[in-house]
């Protein structure tokens, strides 16, 4: 019988990757895909559950879709991601709708989890095992982002054991991937059509440490010489750990989109300290002055933390001087979420929700001016654009710069009478801007 499958993917672009080789499993075993939910009889949920709110989300939408066993074909409803890593008799206990869960390290049984949850109606299952290493790399995959580009996950797991986050319990070591098989999956994206690819892991400047003769530097230069990759984008950079190596390779390689994703959390040493980071107020200054000094126009973009446990007015006030003199071209702010199983979980001096609010608001209030400023100053330039998309009935195109990581940056409307395509890259001149997004018009060269 030809079945039909329907997921759920939540949380991060690293859960992203796993969904899509889930996808890649099933269709290769025989299922067919749908974004019908109703009409599905097996749905999958990818969890996150990284803070509260993913946490909320996901149990949310595993309620949500609970109800097709009633109102819809669904006969098998499997949760799997870091809540089902996390949670996993919980969700069982308490959703009986759930009948299999499915841990981080395990998705490569999805098919034959899925198979025998129809063949054995009232079987409820977990599985956590290994996957094995060199399955991982031969595994089949279906891409669900636009055809032009693509995640590819470098390395699972994570060492770091920063006191906040339950990621290293959830997903594992830090295990990087061969650098051969990361090259033979972007050679076979190129060939598919993408022409951009996202680094991603938990921490990708670790990429090689646990590997003979591999780093960063080194995988970003050999994937800078296939054919058909206009853009390597690297997310999820740890300060510490950007040697003057990949620095130089950023500066050089024509591929490498000058722009890094490098989430420090927050400024005041002590806060650092505490959260078991490795960077100092002065370091961060010293690698993200380097940065700057070496390649002039490099975008970066962090997060941070606001009201994590014992952060005074003082705390605060340095990462607010410090994000006023550091003037991000992108930046992210949470609010401490407390998780249990965490060291932070224990500490003494938790921040009260309305202080935290109050932090919260006060840097993005801060970043809303310095991001203002940054696009207003690119009005006149010209700039290479990825196109995306058209506005409906307008003669208005949607694109990414090398600025612009996908769904999470900003964006540039461009003003154009012909024809273009999702993935084409244009050259386009800046004629205005607002607050986070730019307006431009196609040019003829191209000038950075």
């Amino acid at each position: 019988m030809n079945y039909l499958v329907s997921f759920v993917s939540l949380g991060c672009d690293k859960n992203l990757v796993d969904s899509e080789h889930m996808l890649g499993l099933l269709n290769q075993g025989g299922f067919s895909l749908t974004g019908d939910e109703e009409k599905a009889d097996v749905i999958v949920v990818n969890t996150c559950c990284f803070i509260e709110d993913a946490k909320k989300e996901s149990i949310e939408n595993i309620l949500e879709v609970a109800g097709y066993k009633e109102t819809g074909n669904c006969k098998a409803l499997i949760v799997t991601g870091c809540m089902a890593q996390r949670y996993k008799q919980e969700i069982l206990d308490e959703i009986p709708e759930v009948d299999a869960v499915v841990g981080t390290t395990s998705y490569d049984k999805i098919v034959d989890i899925a198979n025998g949850i129809l063949e054995q109606k009232g079987l409820r299952t977990q599985h956590f095992d290994l996957i094995d290493r060199e399955m991982l790399d031969e595994m089949p995959r279906i891409l669900t982002t636009a055809g032009y580009f693509a995640y590819v996950k470098i390395s699972e797991g994570c060492d770091k054991h920063c006191t906040y986050c339950i990621i290293p319990k959830l997903r594992g070591k830090y295990r990087s991937r061969q650098m051969d098989k990361i090259k033979a999956e972007v050679e076979k994206l190129a060939a598919d059509g993408v022409s951009e690819i996202i680094l991603v892991a938990q921490d990708t400047t670790e990429y090689g440490r646990d590997l003979e003769n591999a780093s960063l530097a080194k995988l970003l230069h050999e994937l800078g010489e296939i054919e058909g990759i206009e853009w390597i984008r690297v997310l999820y950079c740890y300060p510490e750990s950007i040697t003057d190596e990949l620095i130089e390779e950023i500066k050089t390689n024509p591929k490498v989109c000058k722009y890094l994703d490098i989430p420090i959390q927050h400024a005041s040493t002590a806060i650092l300290k505490r959260m078991a980071r490795k960077s100092s107020l002065e370091q961060l200054k010293e690698r993200l002055g380097k940065l700057r000094q070496e390649i002039p126009g490099i975008a970066l973009r962090t997060t941070l933390i606001v009201g994590f446990p014992g952060e005074t007015e003082e705390d605060f006030q340095i990462l607010y001087d410090f994000v006023k003199e550091m003037r991000f071209d992108r930046l992210g702010v949470f609010t401490y979420s407390k998780e249990e199983g965490t060291p932070a979980a224990l500490f003494e001096d938790q921040i009260d929700e309305k202080t935290k609010i109050k932090r919260r608001d006060a840097i993005m209030a801060l970043q809303h001016g310095i991001s203002s400023a940054l696009t207003a100053e690119k009005v006149g330039k010209t700039m290479k654009v990825l196109i995306e998309g058209k506005i409906t009935d307008e003669d208005v195109y949607i694109g990414r710069t090398y600025q612009d990581a996908p769904d999470i940056d900003g964006e540039v409307f461009v003003e154009y009478e012909g024809e273009l395509i999702s993935g084409d890259f244009v050259d386009v001149r800046i004629t205005a801007s607002n607050d986070y997004d730019l307006i431009g018009e196609i040019v003829d060269e191209y000038s950075e």
